[in-house]
């Protein structure tokens, strides 16, 4: 059954995990947008209540200091909105308490994105779903989210029958820790000191590492074929979930790579019919928070240097994919900040879609 508690026009939200490298991004984005909201309230471990974080403000919170509060099961009394992004098993902890507080939890964790009655939503697709919740939305995986934004424009130009996608992943990825390791990493390894990999299997300066989360077996997601990792995996459950299609093939190979922050993602699409390079742009430039920028006459296309901090997807190198048949294969390179696009933002749109309409 649906939720049916309305939401208000300007609703408390509460974000869990406000101290960590997306709940900072959370309160970012809320400013940014100037979400409407009454209250904010910002929730983490006991060890950091009574701190606090500057707010720049949103709605009918005003600029100055939020003082952390420690999570607890009463936390969420008054709460209308609870964004998490704590990890799975915290949200799987307080779900019960945050929903029969009455609020509507937007979880980033991987704790229900599979979950049948759980939507799992990125606005620019599949918005509709959200109606259909009842107290808890998923919020996608990074990689996920960026790939279904690029490639929701170009589903109106035939149904997409197979992505084969690469992703290089950002240090920031695996949080705050794994962006210092990089940092720290980087400059032993150029004055000759030894170090010792912790945030990651391995050396992450200079480095590439095809290996992000755990490796999976079958009994995990329904039948994962042998050698994928969990992160791979998501990729392939969630675009079926997402595009409402588990007839589209998602073969993923996630890397991680030394880079501060954005994933970027080389991706090949093959359709049910011809489709142009031409159509492909036009139905790009034309989406919803895409930007083309495919000028590589000019060395013009995306990249992670670029574009972190932003709020779009950013799509380049746009090119037949001359191995596909009858003109049915594309191929594309995509990057976006994936603390914000591939996160924060996301939860922070879904959190506008339940907001009273107009």
């Amino acid at each position: 059954m649906a939720w049916t508690k309305p939401m208000p026009a300007h609703p408390v939200v509460a974000v869990a995990g406000a101290t960590g490298a997306v709940g900072r991004e959370m309160l970012k984005c809320l400013e940014q947008l100037d979400f409407p909201a009454s209250e904010v309230r910002v929730l983490a471990s006991a060890r950091s209540a009574g701190q606090t974080l500057p707010f720049a403000g949103c709605g009918q919170v005003p600029a100055g200091e939020l003082t952390i509060q420690e999570m607890t099961e009463e936390s969420f009394q008054g709460v209308d909105i609870a964004l998490f992004s704590a990890g799975a098993s915290v949200s799987k902890k307080f779900r019960q308490a945050v929903t029969e507080a009455g609020a509507v939890m937007i979880d980033n964790s991987s704790a229900f994105r599979v979950d049948p009655d759980v939507p799992l939503v990125v606005p620019e697709v599949n918005a509709a779903a959200i109606a259909e919740h009842n107290g808890v939305i998923a919020n996608p995986n990074c990689t996920t989210i960026q790939m279904v934004v690029a490639l929701e424009p170009l589903r109106a130009l035939g149904h997409i029958d197979r992505i084969i996608v690469s992703s290089y992943q950002s240090s920031s990825g695996a949080g705050a820790k794994g962006m210092e390791e990089l940092q720290v990493q980087t400059g032993q390894y150029l004055a000759g000191e030894e170090f010792e990999p912790k945030a990651f299997a391995h050396q992450i300066a200079f480095n590439c590492i095809p290996h992000i989360d755990v490796f999976v077996d079958g009994d995990y997601l329904n039948d994962v074929p042998e050698g994928y990792t969990k992160e791979e995996w998501k990729m392939v459950v969630e675009t079926k979930k997402i595009f409402a299609d588990d007839s589209i093939e998602v073969a993923p190979t996630c890397v991680r790579v030394p880079v501060l922050r954005c994933h970027s993602e080389s991706i090949n699409i093959e359709f049910d019919r011809p489709v142009s390079v031409e159509a492909v742009k036009e139905a790009l430039a034309n989406g919803t928070h895409v930007t083309l920028e495919d000028d590589p006459a000019n060395n013009v296309y995306p990249m992670p240097a670029l574009h972190a901090d932003s709020f779009e997807t950013f799509v380049g190198r746009v090119r037949r994919d001359h191995t596909v048949g009858d003109d049915k294969g594309i191929a594309l390179w995509v990057v976006a900040d994936q603390l914000l696009r591939g996160a924060a933002l996301n939860a922070v749109y879904i959190a506008q879609a339940l907001l009273p309409q107009e």
